[in-house]
């Protein structure tokens, strides 16, 4: 699979939008900000359909891998977005590590674990913002956020640049910061 995938999860209480853009996308953050009800609703959808309130827009299937049998099931899952929630202990390992390698799917990885085997970009690192009241019956909208910014979002631009080195170093920043050398 290739390029960004839209998808809407969706009861009559919740909505989960974002859009997947990488191969892995990770998705963090503390207890009870609905990571693992996001899972569960593409659970719950994968295994009994439409008949569950649930609905689930995407332009590509998705799926849920867990478990034991993880590697049985991953083997007949392609092109689609394939969901994990923590908890499943082979996400860290590299025998999952090389079997995503060659995959056709897409994986959005529910951990607060660092995962050192797969190559992930931090800018595919999200965590989930609410908005909405959980009490009550009106919808509550989740939209995934940033967690790391892009360097090339948040430049500075010092006013003052105090270098040690005398050699190679100075050499370096006096002519990247030609402009401001005294």
């Amino acid at each position: 699979m290739h390029g960004s995938h839209h998808l809407i999860v969706q009861s009559a209480h919740l909505k989960y939008e974002f859009d997947i853009k990488r191969n892995i996308t990770i998705i963090k953050g503390d207890s009870a900000t609905g990571k693992t009800t996001l899972a569960d609703m593409v659970r719950e959808y994968v295994l009994n359909g439409a008949d569950t309130g649930i609905t689930v827009s995407c332009d590509v299937p998705c799926r849920i891998l867990e478990g034991n049998t993880w590697q049985e099931q991953l083997s007949i899952i392609n092109s689609s977005i394939v969901f994990i929630d923590e908890g499943n202990s082979f996400v860290s390992s590299l025998d999952f590590a090389n079997a995503i390698k060659g995959s056709t799917n897409y994986f959005v990885i529910i951990t607060r674990e660092n995962l050192h085997a797969l190559p992930y970009s931090v800018d595919e690192i999200y965590g989930i913002h609410s908005s909405g009241k959980y009490n009550s019956f009106e919808p509550v909208y989740h939209e995934l956020y940033r967690i790391y910014v892009n360097e090339s979002e948040s430049v500075i631009n010092p006013d003052v640049l105090i270098i040690e080195d005398s050699n190679s170093g100075f050499d370096f920043f006096s002519s990247v910061c030609s402009d401001n050398v005294e």
